[in-house]
């Protein structure tokens, strides 16, 4: 198993602790995003779990086109460098095109490739060329074996510190659930696998013009995923996700943080020490 280093503050994989990836679904302004990361940092900082900032400076994969997306990648990576330098955190944010590679290698500790990019050779290999880590999320459309090509197509080019997320399988029509078999499949191929357990619960398109979800659902998957051993969570949080501008129905309240995290650091130190 690869054991990941990421801005020589957070290991992922290995025999260590499960590593928390948080935030909200987009960067929706300033201030809100701010508050957001320093509320995680101390969290995780009592709780002694290592912590990755993620945010997305521009959601281009919306349900509808009126949706919004976030203030762009020049502005939202000011914002998320400003969080990296004030906090002393690690961030992760996603990458949609070509034209934004460089300028996110720039900022971003994590560079991830969405699950409906997830099949772009040339895209992969080009964001692993830059990354100083790759997250790639598996898309809901492939089998947890089939993440293996994914994974040498980013080994191509001499990246060996690559993370993959599981986010669910499509089951039928704005439906998505969870095979928790992945997780040791796709760790057997020798590196960290994180489980997003907010994307898990998403019904992709089930509003007609947004997606739903079933937030409510997140602390039971999240169990489920540190069970199996599981290196990382993935969490969209929120401090009042009925408002968010993203991903509201399947993001978790903040203050829902601090109970299910202890909870799933007794899981995670059951399973590994037993």
């Amino acid at each position: 198993m690869e054991r990941i280093v990421v801005n020589r503050r957070v290991a992922i994989g290995g025999d260590g602790g499960f590593v928390l990836i948080a935030g909200p679904c987009v960067v929706e302004d300033l201030q809100g995003t701010r508050d957001i990361a320093r509320y995680l940092k101390d969290l995780t900082e009592q709780l002694d779990i290592p912590f990755v900032f993620k945010a997305s400076y521009d959601k281009a994969n919306r349900t509808s086109a009126k949706s919004f997306r976030g203030p762009g990648m020049k502005e939202g990576l000011r914002i998320l460098r400003g969080i990296r330098e004030e906090f002393g955190i690690p961030v992760l944010s996603d990458v949609h095109r070509f034209e934004e590679i460089n300028d996110a290698a720039e900022v971003l500790d994590i560079m991830q490739v969405p699950a409906f990019l997830c099949r772009q050779t040339d895209f992969i290999v080009e964001v692993a060329r830059r990354a100083k880590v790759i997250n790639i999320k598996k898309g809901q459309f492939l089998a947890p074996w089939d993440i293996s090509n994914v994974i040498e197509k980013a080994e191509s080019v001499g990246n060996r510190n690559i993370i993959i997320t599981e986010r669910g399988a499509s089951f039928g029509y704005n439906n998505l659930v969870s095979d928790f078999r992945s997780i040791p499949v796709m760790r057997g191929m020798g590196y960290p696998v994180i489980y997003d357990g907010t994307h898990s619960v998403q019904l992709p398109g089930g509003a007609g013009t947004s997606s739903g979800g079933q937030r409510e659902m997140v602390p039971y998957l999240t169990r489920a995923a540190i069970a199996v051993g599981v290196d990382g969570l993935f969490l969209e949080v929120h401090p009042d996700p009925d408002r968010a501008l993203c991903d509201g129905p399947n993001s978790l309240r903040l203050d829902m943080l601090p109970g299910l995290l202890k909870t799933l650091k007794e899981i995670d130190r059951i399973v590994k020490n037993p």
